[in-house]
């Protein structure tokens, strides 16, 4: 075939008429799914080397059409050459622009690369190498976050400050354990981007339209040169699948709801009524009007942007929903709320940042852990030891608070007689296990924040990041079918 006998459409032989003018650009997906030209160009070199190996092409073909996939992909890595893929005249979609594109370098050779081939299995292969691409980001991305806290809470050493509940101030805890307890959700969140990155690590190429390839193709040839672990099971599953997709920004939006969290409590840590952080200035604004502000902008940004992220999880939740097998052209809808979160990485890399500029009051923190009736539940636990049953001591303990808060006073400012008055029980030795470090230490179980306890926690975490230290290896050997 010559490239003049080119169809105008990849799809046009059956048509008589052209497509309503204002219909074919509306129904274009060339001017978002751009971004997937490095994955196209992939995919499509991989099933070169299936159709060599089926002797669909020769040796010196498939070399030919894989020298002119990388040129392709090489004009166009820049912000210009993505501007001209984004802006192309005529191609329908990325898979038409590459098709385009080889006939423009190689002749009616670039026209066989179609052969055994569907767009249906193309774009289920581009997305998976996509998303498996960008999972790969923001779990370096999240690495470096954690590293940012676990040195932040290394560096706090035995500083105290309140825990809350209710956003009412419950317990003193170790600046640490509070920390701590983001490494926690954070490390959930590598867990789900990890098995939703192992979950879409097989290839749907040699799927077909719908029925799988009408050729005797090898489909793991294409698999193992794409380090998918193998071939995908099903031919009407491996077109119709988003799943990966939606779990992706699932797992997302359970990170985006950690990043909220502490964004949150960082910006009323600031607050002059808290106290408790100082912001770096290299991440804060001033107004335009009160010349004494610092506002905490990157957390307040924070915030707000992870909305996108809830928001692209239930536009595809939606999508989805209802669609019969097996591949719908409602399928094209969930590129662009797939593309819409690619600055979670960047927001992650700005997060660590920020945390590792971040600076506590500590004697505010301590001072405020010291206040306010937080060593009660201690208080409670020192009459258990005395052989008063929990809800009797919780009851003698109330009655005690209430007395001091009339008197203006801490529980450790009462007298012993004050205090025999809501029960024999106390004696010298109460005074001991309400102080700070009684208060703290007596959480001395897995998890709690007692001294020794949280202590144990850090070293547990530096095998934890040592462990992290052979991250990559680890993602290259799930891609590499591990």
């Amino acid at each position: 075939m010559s490239n003049e006998h080119q169809p105008v459409k990849m799809w046009s032989g059956r048509f008589r008429e052209p497509l309503d003018a204002d219909f074919e650009r509306w129904q274009r997906s060339i001017v978002f799914d751009w971004r997937l030209l490095p994955q196209e160009v992939a995919a499509s070199k991989a099933h070169a080397s299936a159709l060599v190996a089926a002797h669909i092409l020769t040796e010196s073909e498939g070399v030919k059409l894989r020298a002119a996939l990388d040129s392709i992909a090489a004009d166009h890595a820049s912000e210009a050459g993505q501007a001209l893929v984004r802006n192309h005249p005529t191609a329908e979609d990325i898979h038409h622009f590459v098709e385009l594109s080889l006939v423009e370098r190689i002749g009616s050779l670039g026209l066989k690369l179609h052969t055994g081939r569907s767009r249906n299995e193309q774009i289920a292969t581009d997305l998976r190498l996509y998303v498996r691409e960008r999972i790969s980001l923001t779990l370096d991305a999240l690495v470096a976050w954690i590293k940012a806290i676990a040195e932040k809470a290394n560096d706090a050493g035995e500083a105290v400050m309140p825990s809350y509940t209710h956003l009412q101030r419950a317990e003193p805890v170790l600046v640490t354990h509070w920390l701590l307890a983001y490494v926690e959700m954070l490390f959930r969140d590598m867990g789900r981007l990890m098995d939703c990155s192992r979950r879409l690590n097989y290839c749907p190429l040699g799927s077909g339209a719908v029925a799988g390839a009408t050729l005797a193709l090898d489909r793991n040839i294409a698999a193992k040169e794409l380090r998918f672990k193998g071939p995908t099971s099903n031919s009407i599953d491996a077109t119709s699948d988003r799943d990966f997709i939606l779990e992706y920004l699932q797992a997302l939006t359970f990170l985006g709801l950690h990043l909220s969290r502490f964004a949150e409590e960082i910006t009323l840590f600031a607050t002059a009524e808290f106290g408790f952080v100082l912001l770096p200035e290299s991440f804060s604004t001033g107004s335009s009007a009160m010349p004494q502000k610092k506002n905490p902008d990157l957390t307040e940004l924070l915030r707000a942007k992870v909305g996108r992220i809830h928001g692209a999880a239930q536009a595809v939740t939606l999508l989805l929903k209802g669609l019969p097998l097996a591949y719908n052209k409602d399928m094209q809808e969930t590129q662009e709320p797939a593309f819409s979160v690619e600055f979670v990485p960047e927001l992650l890399s700005l997060v660590a940042r920020f945390t590792a500029a971040l600076q506590f009051n500590l004697p505010r923190m301590n001072e405020a852990a010291q206040s306010g009736y937080l060593n009660a539940m201690a208080a409670a636990t020192y009459l258990v030891h005395k052989g008063v049953p929990f809800r009797i001591a919780h009851e003698k303990i109330g009655n005690a608070v209430r007395y001091a808060l009339e008197k203006g006073v801490e529980l450790n400012a009462l007298s012993l007689d004050e205090l025999k008055q809501f029960g024999p029980e106390f004696g010298d030795d109460f005074f001991a296990a309400i102080t700070l470090e009684s208060t703290l230490d007596c959480h001395d179980v897995i998890g709690g924040t007692a001294r020794n306890r949280v202590r144990k926690d850090l070293t547990t975490l530096r095998k934890r990041l040592e462990d992290l230290s052979d991250f990559k290896a680890k993602q290259e050997a799930i891609h590499a079918g591990a």
